[in-house]
């Protein structure tokens, strides 16, 4: 039995015929470049259409643009991330670039391989979420590619940075909690190995945060931190360390929703009830958190804002690489839910 017949992919000389124009003038067209009209662009498309023609990435690369974003995440299954992702796609979705998206695996060796392979395929920009390579890795790939960082805080002079204030969202919930009556607060928060990092990352800052509320509240005393990782695993290991105290806390504050899934099981295994017998607060209001069964009281730093920032600051640095870098600081706010509530009585 012979192979089937391979197709022929369609080529720009082919879609030129089947519109009856010239090859510069689809060129023009998928390259959005002036002297067409809007009659002969929609003609081209047409053809593009009917023959199911598709552009070559590297050749559009030798003339300059792949009309490609990269996106690297430090951990796919955390639930928040794909937030920030839809909010770059909204922004995006009307224009020619696509997103491709690649994990960090919250490892520098990991995130350089990933930044690397960004640069050699031509990406026109990326944006990576939570990075925890050193700054100078940072620079190094904004010197190369229009470049713009989530969720990092502080200032450089190369790259765009879109963050939440994380001090604020921190004392968010202390403040919360401690309305509610609760002293002994607890934080679960992710493991900050390189003090070079500590003033620049979400979870190091949101537990910075947590410290000065609980000052501010006069419960310094009362201060607890479980350093695990910002993972359902994490968080269920740093309950379970919690639940093991002689005095345990009447309330946790998970520095993420993932966290909190894992705080959530320890307590359910530990045959506690939530919040009656302990309250749990997260950080991110992810999807999971509305939903009816868990309820979950927590900080909406809103991904999907972060994500369409940090599509428009990367348009914008596409556009012109010398204009000034920008910073952009959301402001989160508290949903209360119902896995929060007064401490059970002494």
């Amino acid at each position: 039995m012979e192979p089937p017949a391979q197709h022929r992919r369609v080529t720009i000389v082919d879609v030129a015929r089947h519109a009856q124009v010239s090859t510069t003038t689809v060129s023009k067209v998928l390259r959005n470049a002036y002297g067409t009209s809007p009659q002969m662009r929609a003609k081209v498309r047409q053809a593009i259409a009917d023959l199911g023609y598709r552009p070559y990435a590297a050749a559009r690369g030798m003339r300059g643009q792949t009309y490609t974003i990269g996106v690297m995440l430090p951990d796919i299954r955390n639930p928040f991330f794909p937030e920030i992702v839809d909010g770059l796609t909204d922004i995006l979705w009307e224009t020619d670039y696509q997103v491709l998206m690649a994990p960090g695996r919250n490892g520098e060796k990991a995130e350089a391989r990933v930044t690397e392979a960004m640069i050699d395929r031509g990406m026109d920009g990326v944006v990576l979420v939570a990075p925890i390579s050193s700054r100078t890795h940072l620079e190094h790939v904004a010197g190369i590619v229009p470049t713009v960082v989530v969720g990092r805080h502080g200032h450089s002079a190369v790259y765009d940075t879109v963050s939440d204030d994380d001090l604020t969202g921190a004392a968010l919930v202390v403040d919360h909690l401690a309305d509610l009556g609760h002293r002994r607060i607890a934080h679960i928060e992710h493991s900050e190995t390189d003090p070079r990092r500590i003033a620049e990352m979400p979870n190091a800052i949101r537990a910075e945060g947590y410290r000065q509320a609980m000052r501010a509240r006069g419960l310094e005393d009362e201060i607890d931190i479980v350093s695990t990782t910002y993972t359902q695993q994490g968080g269920y290991l740093g309950a379970q360390q919690l639940l093991a105290r002689p005095d345990r806390p009447t309330a946790i504050f998970a520095g993420a929703d993932i966290v909190a899934t894992g705080v959530l099981q320890a307590v359910s295994e530990a045959g506690l009830a939530v919040p009656d017998d302990i309250s749990i607060a997260g950080y991110d209001n992810t999807s999971f958190a509305a939903l009816g069964p868990i309820s979950l009281t927590s900080v909406d730093q809103a991904g999907r804002h972060i994500g369409a920032n940090a599509a428009k600051l990367l348009l914008e640095r596409i556009a012109d690489r010398t204009r000034p870098t920008a910073q952009v600081k959301l402001s989160p706010t508290l949903v209360a839910r119902r896995t929060t509530a007064p401490p059970p009585p002494a």
